[in-house]
């Protein structure tokens, strides 16, 4: 006999607590309830204002941004609006994935295009780098060049000595005599 009191007592308790669930309210579709698009832009920009916060909280707190306020104040709700908005897509469940997908994918693509550009600027420093380097080794070779040009000078300046050594004339030896055959000159 106890097992049947204790079956019809579980049998009892499971009808209580099915009659209870069925009371549930549901939340009715706000006045003023944020379109679905503009619910998407908004809480894009939450994700993005509370990464900011949770990246660099003391910096974002410098600059004397409240993040809630700002999305309330860019995107013309207020907190309540929010509140009921949000509630009332919670429980639209297949309207708050496709909203909360949206936010994903628009994250991604922010993510992606975040990714793109920093590629970009890497490879604009590695290019600057690199131009550094030539630049520094054309400055050696001009170097280089200007060098040589000194020692051409040098060896230039030695030649020249050198024909003048070559074209002096030696005192002890008679300058050589012109001989003029014009008959008229000899006197």
């Amino acid at each position: 006999m106890t097992v049947n009191l204790r079956n019809r007592l579980v049998f009892l308790l499971l009808i209580f607590v099915s009659f209870s669930c069925q009371d549930l309210k549901t939340t009715e579709k706000p006045e003023d309830l944020i379109p679905e698009e503009k619910m998407v832009d908004v809480l894009t920009e939450m994700a993005l204002l509370h990464a900011a916060r949770n990246y660099n909280k003391q910096k974002l707190e410098e600059t004397g941004i409240k993040p809630d306020e700002y999305i309330y104040e860019k995107y013309d709700i207020d907190s309540l609006q929010f509140e009921k908005s949000n509630n009332y897509y919670a429980e639209q469940y297949s309207d708050y994935e496709r909203i909360y997908d949206s936010v994903k994918v628009r994250l991604q693509i922010m993510k992606s295009r975040l990714d793109s550009l920093r590629d970009i600027e890497i490879k604009i420093e590695d290019s600057i780098k690199l131009s550094r380097k030539d630049s520094l080794k054309i400055k050696d070779s001009l170097e280089v060049d200007s060098l040589k040009v000194d020692s051409l000078k040098i060896d230039s300046l030695k030649i020249k000595r050198l024909d003048k050594v070559r074209n002096r004339r030696d005192s002890l030896i008679a300058p050589p005599v012109k001989l003029n055959r014009d008959p008229k000159s000899i006197d």
